[in-house]
């Protein structure tokens, strides 16, 4: 069926929604690899999340400049076909008994780079397809689509492995980005790229372009520093908490999975509601509220117990939470693209997922040592209490304010534009 958004938004859409769907399937598959067929050592199962993110950040530093001058379209395609092959390759070596450690590091490293090449390119081409007024409604539709992925990939990745083998959902990740490059192929209509200006005589100066433009802009610089702060340190007490409840507090599977699948179920009515209520009080307000809500319920991990009241409290604060980001996010993801012109658009968005990957793997490994010297419980509570102070970083009103910037004269369509 045909949305308002047009032909091109829904396949682009499907597009995200058939891989991420495919990402959270496989959700835990690298690691699970690692100790079951390799047996690896713990340091090891760490080292292969921490290192293939900050390595993936860096390779893709450069990719901002190249997708900014190239069609969305081929740049989206190509990056899938790379993440299919990466992908793909894992289940032929363990059928032929040739996976190593090394191809899981590699792999993890090929695709995070191609997934922040993907994501950037995707970003600018929703730009392009959806008008402003529509924005924050269409990152609404991505948004949603994450969440009730994440609620029900995990577990059907767990039944899956449970009745096929390990690397079956492996296999489905990789099967999900060659429909998404199908589904992308589909898009008729006309394309984005930005001219290449002439050489300025200062090495690297495009590969720094994108940071240079979150810097220099007061709104972006502050959505930036709290998006990224706020997302690491949530993220880095994923492992202590994993540790607080499967081992000190003996919660079984069932009820561990359930206490992460059930709240993402919230992200889902967050970015529902995300739409609506921009509409009724407007953007600024619902961004800081949100933006201060999904800081503060953290610190309700610090007072998890074992048992039935601890479970129930996993739930609850993160069913609070995801529901704040779900409505929090569509805002500040649609703020970012109103506010880059169209020729930085791909070099914006590569820089900022590049960097929050970065600070998400450096914040990984601090509270890892952090629970190790205080225990997960002290080091959850370090991060709630830390969490409290980032919605200071948000974005003043008087900045806010500030108009949309004109598309560059740099930036020209390639055919014609798609649907409205």
């Amino acid at each position: 069926m045909r949305s308002r958004f047009g032909s091109g938004f829904d396949r682009l859409w499907s597009a995200y929604a058939v891989s991420t769907y495919g990402t959270w399937i496989a959700f835990g598959a690298f690691p699970l690899l690692a100790v079951q067929v390799l047996d690896s050592s713990p340091f090891a199962v760490s080292l292969l999340g921490a290192a293939s993110l900050a390595v993936a950040a860096v390779v893709a530093f450069p990719l901002g400049p190249w997708v900014e001058h190239r069609a969305k379209r081929p740049v989206m395609i190509a990056m899938d076909l790379v993440r299919f092959l990466a992908m793909a390759s894992i289940p032929v070596a363990y059928f032929l008994g040739a996976l190593t450690y090394g191809q899981l590091l590699v792999v993890s490293v090929v695709s995070g780079t191609a997934t922040i090449a993907f994501t950037a390119a995707s970003g600018a081409y929703l730009k392009y397809l959806v008008r402003g007024d529509r924005l924050v409604a269409a990152n609404g539709r991505f948004e949603g689509t994450n969440w009730v992925a994440t609620a029900v990939g995990p577990p059907l990745g767990g039944a899956l492995i449970g009745l096929l083998g390990p690397v079956v959902t492996v296999l489905a990740d990789a099967l999900s980005y060659l429909l998404s490059a199908f589904a992308i192929h589909r898009i008729r209509g006309g394309d984005i790229a930005t001219v290449r200006a002439p050489a300025t005589g200062v090495r690297g100066a495009e590969l720094f372009a994108g940071g240079r433009f979150i810097r220099h802009d007061p709104v972006l610089r502050r959505l930036f520093l709290n998006s990224v702060l706020v997302g690491g340190l949530i993220m880095a007490t994923v492992a202590p908490l994993s540790v607080l409840l499967l081992g000190e507090y003996h919660f079984p599977a069932w009820q561990y999975g359930l206490a992460f699948g059930v709240p993402a179920l919230g992200g889902f009515l967050g970015a529902r509601l995300s739409a609506p209520l921009v509409e009724r009080y407007g953007r600024y307000r619902i961004m800081v509220v949100s933006g201060w809500l999904r800081s503060l319920f953290p610190l309700g991990l610090a007072f998890v117990q074992p048992g039935l009241p601890g479970l129930l409290t996993v739930i609850v604060v993160e069913a609070l939470l995801i529901t704040c980001m779900g409505i929090f996010t569509p805002i500040y993801a649609t703020e970012r693209l109103q506010r880059t012109p169209a020729d930085h658009a791909a070099r914006v968005l590569g820089t900022w997922s590049a960097c929050g990957k970065l600070v998400h793997a450096a914040l990984a490994a601090v509270w890892g040592v952090l629970a190790t010297l205080l225990g997960p419980l002290a080091a959850i509570t370090v991060a709630g209490v830390l969490l409290l102070a980032t919605p200071l970083l948000l974005p003043r009103r008087p900045d806010f304010a500030d108009p949309e910037p004109i598309p560059s004269a740099g930036s020209v369509p390639v055919g014609r534009r798609g649907d409205p």
